[in-house]
């Protein structure tokens, strides 16, 4: 069975040919997910939703329970992860309206934990190439026969918020040559790789920041009108790319922390390998 994990707003999983659907409550060692999560049957593929900011949109970006929510798609056996997210764009190209399928990252963030380890366990996942290839491929892909007007590939910038960005700001992450600017995505992609998970974001162009001279500076009532006219674009990618999943997956992400934990295995906690027990390679796992 493909499963398919979706990261984005509530309204999300209101998918046509959407069957079987069912809330489920997960627990986790690194607290609660940002909401309970939906799963339910689309074809040949399992979906399970995440709002990201909890129904109602009660949780801001430095509040969400990064680590709770990768672990619980990852506890109910999620392969794949698409994160759809509203962003502003950082190019004239990329109208709001447009969707980017990003391939990096640049991390503006402060106050978040982007790891599951450390506390006696010491781990360093490779994360030159933070989405999957071939997830992005696909979702490319969807969004393409979904009719939306995509753009492949981009540099996506986190920024802290819950703030928008100064001017100066907006200006500087041009000059860095970024695609997209958003609050969400950074530690979701390194979560995701310590849970062999793969990952692709689908990036929701929303307005121009505060950079472009002839366009009105951000507001959070452009962003609506927008996202609510891409709720239904991204609902079609969703149901595209859920036909596209490969029945086996064939990069590297599932292995991605065989290599990575540096900590002896006599050294690691019998506390600490109970906590980890579901990302540890089997060498490393609880007898």
């Amino acid at each position: 069975m493909k499963r398919l994990g979706v990261i984005g707003g509530s309204g999300l999983y209101e998918i046509e040919g959407l069957t079987e659907v069912e809330e489920v409550v997960v627990e986790t060692p690194f607290g609660e997910p940002s909401d309970a999560l939906v799963r339910g049957q689309l074809g040949d593929c399992e979906l399970v939703f995440l709002p990201r900011h909890g129904r109602g949109h009660r949780l801001m970006p430095t509040e969400l329970p990064f680590r709770a929510n990768i672990w619980a798609l990852k506890e109910l056996g999620v392969e794949a992860i698409l994160a759809v997210s509203a962003v502003g764009s950082m190019r004239e190209e990329i109208v709001p309206g447009h969707l980017v399928v990003v391939d990096q990252f640049i991390d503006r963030t402060r106050h978040r934990p982007d790891t599951f380890f450390g506390d006696g366990v010491a781990a360093h996942v490779h994360f030159a190439d933070p989405v999957c290839g071939d997830l992005a491929s696909d979702v490319h892909g969807a969004a393409v026969a979904a009719g939306a007007t995509v753009h492949q590939g981009g540099t996506y910038v986190c920024m802290e918020g819950p703030q928008f960005s100064t001017r100066a700001e907006s200006r500087l992450y041009r000059s860095w040559d970024a695609s997209v600017i958003g609050m969400t995505n950074l530690q979701e992609a390194r979560l995701a790789r310590e849970a062999g998970i793969c990952y692709s974001t689908l990036a929701l162009a929303t307005d121009y920041d505060c950079w472009h001279e002839s366009e009105e500076d951000v507001s959070v009532e452009a962003v609506l009108v927008v996202i609510r006219e891409n709720v239904a674009t991204a609902k079609q990618v969703i149901g595209e790319l859920a036909s596209r999943l490969p029945d086996a997956r064939t990069c590297s992400c599932k292995s991605a922390m065989e290599h990575a934990i540096m900590t002896a295995p006599d050294c690691i906690s019998a506390e600490a390998r109970q906590r980890l027990d579901l990302l540890l390679p089997e060498r490393f796992r609880s007898k």
